[in-house]
C-alpha cells in the first residue's frame, strides 16, 4: 500500500479502490455516502487486504 493510495483513501475513498472491482467501489461509495469515516475505513481495509489484487 503506497503513501498516495492511503492519502487518496482519506481524501476520496471510492477513487482509491478503483482498480479493485465494481463491488468494492460500490460498497465504499455507499459507505462514504453514509458517512466519511466508514468510507475511509472500508477503503483502507480493502487496500490492506491481500485477497484483493
Amino acid at each position: 500500500m503506497s503513501f498516495w493510495r492511503v492519502l487518496l483513501a482519506i481524501v476520496f475513498p471510492p477513487l482509491s479502490v478503483l482498480d479493485k472491482g465494481c463491488g468494492s467501489i460500490l460498497i465504499v461509495f455507499l459507505l462514504t455516502l453514509a458517512g466519511w469515516i466508514p468510507g475511509v475505513v472500508a477503503a483502507l481495509v480493502i487496500l490492506n487486504n491481500p485477497k484483493y489484487k
